[in-house]
């Protein structure tokens, strides 16, 4: 099965976060099929803290991909910010 979800990089006590289309049994920070955007928790002034492709992300959940739970909430976080604006 294909899981949406994030695979962590960045340095320790500063994660950053690649949004990626997995097959479920690949390790976390392990092969990807495609990689969907990215989400910067830790980001201050003018760095962009999220930047995701939704036309991708609704590709793969139309051919089965389940989203983790985390990836659920940043999804819907964004689509919230970006049709408010």
């Amino acid at each position: 099965m294909v899981t949406i979800r994030l695979s962590r990089g960045g340095a320790k006590k500063q994660p950053f976060y690649h949004i990626v289309a997995t097959d479920s049994r690949a390790r976390r920070d392990g092969r990807y099929i495609e990689r969907l955007g990215y989400y910067n928790p830790v980001a201050r002034g003018d760095a962009v803290a999220l930047n995701l492709d939704l036309e991708r992300v609704d590709y793969w959940v139309s051919v089965g991909a389940q989203m983790s739970d985390r990836v659920k909430k940043v999804v819907k976080g964004y689509r919230k910010e970006h049709a408010a604006a």
